[in-house]
């Protein structure tokens, strides 16, 4: 099942975009359904919101007054957040319930308003947010819905800024012209990354990976940062740590489009725990790589690190991403060994010394042209640099006192 978070702001469009889903085939879960659901009539929630803001939030019948409850909810900080702490625990009951009916390879769409404020993007392999600028948005609102301006503008105001929904955007679709643009921007979506997602998943693939250079793109430390959280919160206390490692996550430097990531565990035995746990996040395991070329050829002061000449301690397990929209190599090592060491060590390094840096970017434009994208003749063209590479890393470490 590919779980996709959609959110966007109020009059930005998530109904449009998610009813073009639903034609597609996608299992919509509307969260202001279920919201409207959970305060019903003789619902626990219904009788929560009136303990909190008093009957003038009921009609005559006994429903809730959404008007009257909006401008009292809406009115500040303390009252929006007690709205929500009664509303979103009912809505997340009622959401999973709906998910665990549905068939395990469904391509489920969960329109949430407020994913952002509430904390839910890392639960989802892909979140989509809709945009419309401040001005459509409140237009919309006036025209469509007959929402006052003052109104319209306090609900925009409240919700989570432009800004805050980049940070957690794995995709960004402008909704600030025509609804045939956006049908054409949803169609392409679905076809082009939602569909092959959802097809990788369910065959436990990987997305196929960048196979040329490119140079490096400013927007890198932003999608390592998503992507993160969203490791974070699916391996919970599992992971000790976890690092965005390779040559994306060094400043300025040439790569492959391939965010590279590192979980740090205790042992490869809880790696092996989390098999299920990242396929679900969008991330099935290659089996047949277990290990990470040994490079034992240097040693060093540093306190706290294995130097050893131990080849199992080179050992690993790999997940990559099954979402052709951001191809991305999940690398579990044990804390301490020399491979998890390393990684951590390279970035550092390779940000610090800018000779290196340069060093390095000739390796790999020369690497990358001689092998016209196979990825393994590219890995082994570099082989005997990072093997010289890896004892200078370590004297740097010694020098400067480095530690991760």
């Amino acid at each position: 099942m590919l779980r996709i978070g959609l959110t966007g702001g109020i009059g930005a469009g998530k109904s449009a975009l998610s009813a073009t889903f639903a034609k597609c085939g996608a299992v919509i879960v509307d969260g202001d359904v279920i919201a409207r659901e959970v305060v019903r009539p003789g619902t626990e929630g219904l009788a929560a919101l009136v303990e909190a803001f008093g009957d003038g939030i009921l009609l005559p019948d006994g429903s809730l007054d959404r008007p009257a409850l909006a401008a009292k909810a809406f009115r500040d900080d303390e009252a929006r957040q007690r709205l929500n702490g009664i509303v979103h625990p009912l809505v997340g009951k009622r959401r999973a319930e709906i998910i665990a009916s549905v068939p395990g390879d469904s391509v489920v769409v969960e329109d949430i308003p407020l994913l952002v404020e509430s904390g839910m993007a890392p639960l989802f392999p892909l979140v989509v947010v809709v945009h419309a600028d401040v001005e459509v948005r409140v237009r919309r609102l006036v025209d469509q819905r007959g929402m006052p301006e003052e109104d319209a503008r306090a609900r925009i105001a409240a919700q989570a800024t432009e800004e805050q929904r980049r940070a957690v955007a794995d995709v960004w679709v402008d909704n600030s012209g025509s609804p045939e643009e956006l049908v054409k921007r949803a169609h392409d979506l679905w076809d082009n990354r939602i569909l092959p997602f959802a097809h990788n998943l369910s065959a436990r693939e990987v997305a196929r990976a960048a196979t040329r250079v490119v140079p490096a793109d400013p927007t890198w430390p932003d999608q390592a940062r998503r992507i993160v959280n969203r490791l974070q919160t699916t391996c919970g206390h599992r992971a000790i740590r976890v690092d965005h490692i390779g040559s994306t996550a060094v400043s300025g430097l040439e790569a492959k489009d391939v965010i590279d990531m590192q979980i740090t565990v205790e042992s490869l035995a809880v790696g092996d725990e989390l098999v299920e746990p990242l396929l679900s996040a969008g991330y099935p395991r290659l089996e047949h790589i277990t290990q990470d070329a040994a490079k034992n050829d240097a040693r060093s002061t540093v306190p706290g690190f294995d130097h050893s000449d131990d080849a199992g301690l080179w050992h690993k397990r790999i997940h990559a991403s099954a979402d052709p929209g951001r191809p991305t190599n999940v690398h579990i090592r044990v804390a301490g060994w020399p491979n998890q060491q390393f990684a951590l060590l390279f970035v550092d390094w390779l940000n610090a010394d800018a000779d290196v840096r340069e060093q390095y970017s000739r390796v790999k434009r020369d690497a990358d042209a001689g092998a016209d994208g196979d990825i393994v003749r590219y890995i082994t063209a570099k082989e005997p640099w990072f093997r010289n590479a890896y004892r200078q890393a370590w004297e740097w470490a010694d020098a400067t006192g480095w530690k991760p």
